[in-house]
């Protein structure tokens, strides 16, 4: 049987890839789960439901088990050696060839929902080849009981911590996805975590996706809008995907909210249907690729869904690309921008304002090879980029996908280094070049909690009392002037970005750009009157005002010894904790 599926997996790799847009459920339940809902379902069941809704992969998750999907490979395994024997009842041939056509038409990947310590739950999902004996040594090296490997329960006593699953799943060969993360035993829950901890659960290095229950909300606040990369702490862009998570064939009509197979599907755009297509693209930095599945619904179209975003930290757009008027190196400026920061994609053909028409662009595949050969022209060192075509609208656009940088500083033409600042490019100034350097010189490739601590710049003076607390930090974007000196009668300020911490020396109103130059005009033209603050305990707001298309705080912030820092420009998204009381955001 083994080596049947081995040559099936073979047959699908050496196969002609034609990328396609395929139907997954990577979280269904069997029978083998304690708490399946429906009584008298079978595997063949749930391979025949996934067939008749459309859907080309599925893994069959139990928890902390992998007995469903072992019961229904010893269950073909027996009716094979039945027929071998020529004892196979007119019954039991219509079930095996039954099995045959169906996984012929849906993979079924093995895989488990673990539960680590403290109740998170963790979607691991391994290659259709993989044996039973090998993923039951991966959940007993979890710590969990011999004796539960069977029970398929969602609770086996002490186990293993997030970190640690992530790590010893990926490992071994698995891929890693938070189940249900902003849900009931996800680790993105709000308000379940302390920051730093829901920083290190959701950007760690060895976890590849997240399983989210609002990937169709197109609220900012959505669960893949908070992981797109523009948020100071989470810089890693994560994969967003959704499943059934069902323990039934069919949906409760007396609980809607349990599903059945197939009720929340993902479509992914494969090469073939493969455990290993499934892994590159979660490796990937293609985040276009996957998307909710609309059964009576228009696509859900990516591009479109960046405009109702807008530009950002890690997203621009971009009408035309001619050499006139600097479009087509404004371009190029955004790609080295992005790729000094962190990283980013960059559409043309498209106006910033989401309601303004689509233009597109004309020839498509001139416009690629014209910015593909001006990259690779003017950036140095290398920076391998993708450059494509994407569809939205009824009209063709170019899509530039960034990494971020390895080997800072990246310059247009040896000379004009460019940065990322919120949702502008603009030219670095001399310590944003140093950090530069010395990010390139110590650079390490991780995307754990390491890579979501600020890597680059100077930490606060150690006179600089500090909040008392992880609620009442500074916000998390934005700027503060946090010292100033007057030289030959110019003023030099001292700027700390909030959104990493690092410090920016010898800053004039004239070298200074927008959001620097609007908190350098403001600290330079008036006094603070703490009068003019709205109050909320220590922290308060002095005024709020719409500039760059977004609405931007000015914050201040009472020390214990009475001295104020205030916090310049301060958006949506570096709000948190008691500063969404002092705004009026709802917590």
């Amino acid at each position: 049987m083994a080596a049947k599926r081995k040559s099936k997996g073979a047959q699908r790799q050496s196969s002609k890839e034609d990328f396609q847009w395929r139907r997954v459920d990577l979280h269904l339940h069997t029978p083998a789960s304690a708490d399946f809902q429906e009584q008298g379902v079978t595997y063949l069941d749930i391979l025949q439901k996934a067939e008749t809704r459309g859907l080309d992969m599925i893994a069959l998750t139990d928890h902390n088990s992998i007995a469903g999907y072992g019961a229904m490979l010893a269950e073909i395994e027996q009716l094979e050696l039945l027929e071998r024997l020529g004892r196979l009842r007119t019954d039991e041939k219509k079930r095996l060839d039954e099995y045959r056509r169906l996984r012929q038409k849906v993979l079924v990947l093995p895989a488990f929902e673990f539960t680590a310590t403290f109740g998170f739950h963790i979607l691991a999902i391994f290659p259709e080849n993989m044996s039973i004996r090998e993923i039951e040594h991966i959940l007993l090296s979890l710590n969990v009981p011999s004796d539960k490997l069977d029970s398929g329960s969602g609770e086996v006593g002490a186990t293993t911590d997030v970190l640690t699953a992530y790590r010893v799943i990926d490992e071994a060969g698995g891929l890693v996805i938070a189940a249900h993360s902003n849900s009931t035993h996800g680790v993105a829950t709000i308000g379940a975590l302390s920051g730093q901890t829901k920083i290190a659960y959701t950007q760690d290095e060895h976890l590849r996706a997240l399983e989210v229950t609002d990937l169709e909300s197109k609220s900012r606040r959505s669960t893949a809008a908070f992981f797109n990369g523009s948020k100071p702490e989470y810089p890693r862009r994560m994969h967003c995907i959704q499943g059934s998570d069902s323990h039934r064939l069919v949906r409760d009509l007396k609980n809607p909210k349990n599903l059945g197979v197939a009720d929340r599907v993902t479509e992914m755009l494969l090469p073939r249907v493969s455990f290993e297509a499934l892994k590159e693209l979660f490796l990937s930095k293609d985040f276009a690729r996957s998307r909710p599945y609309r059964p009576t619904q228009a696509p859900f179209d990516h591009v479109h869904a960046a405009r109702e975003e807008g530009p950002s930290i890690v997203q621009s757009f971009h009408e035309g690309y001619t050499q006139r008027g600097g479009k087509l190196y404004a371009i190029v400026a955004d790609v080295c921008a992005f790729a000094n920061t962190n990283g980013g994609t960059i559409y043309v053909g498209l106006p910033e304002d989401p309601h303004k028409r689509a233009v597109g662009v004309d020839n498509p595949k001139r416009a690629v090879e014209t910015i593909r050969s001006l990259i690779a022209q003017t950036i140095t060192p290398s920076l391998d980029v993708v450059v494509d075509v994407q569809e939205t609208e009824g009209v063709k656009v170019v899509r530039v996908i960034v990494p971020r940088g390895e080997d800072p500083p990246y310059a247009i033409d040896d000379n004009k280094i460019y940065v990322r600042d919120e949702a502008e490019t603009n030219l670095a100034v001399r310590d944003e070049i140093v950090q530069l350097i010395k990010r390139g010189m110590s650079f390490v490739e991780t995307s754990s909690v390491e890579a979501v601590l600020p890597e680059v710049g100077a930490e606060p003076k150690p006179s600089e009392p500090e909040p008392s607390s992880f609620e009442d930090s500074p916000p998390r974007t934005g700027v503060e002037i946090v010292a100033t000196e007057e030289r030959g009668g110019t003023r030099y300020h001292t700027m700390r970005d909030l959104r990493n911490g690092s410090i920016v020396q010898n800053v004039t109103r004239k070298s200074a750009r927008k959001l620097w130059h609007y908190a350098i005009t403001q600290h330079e033209s008036q006094a603070l009157d703490p009068a003019t603050v709205t109050w909320r305990g220590d922290l308060g707001m002095l005024e709020s005002s719409k500039r760059a298309g977004k609405v931007r705080y000015d914050l201040v912030q009472r020390l214990s010894d009475g001295r104020l820092r205030i916090y310049y420009g301060v958006t949506e998204d570096g709000i948190h904790g008691e500063w969404k009381k002092v705004v009026g955001l709802e917590e």
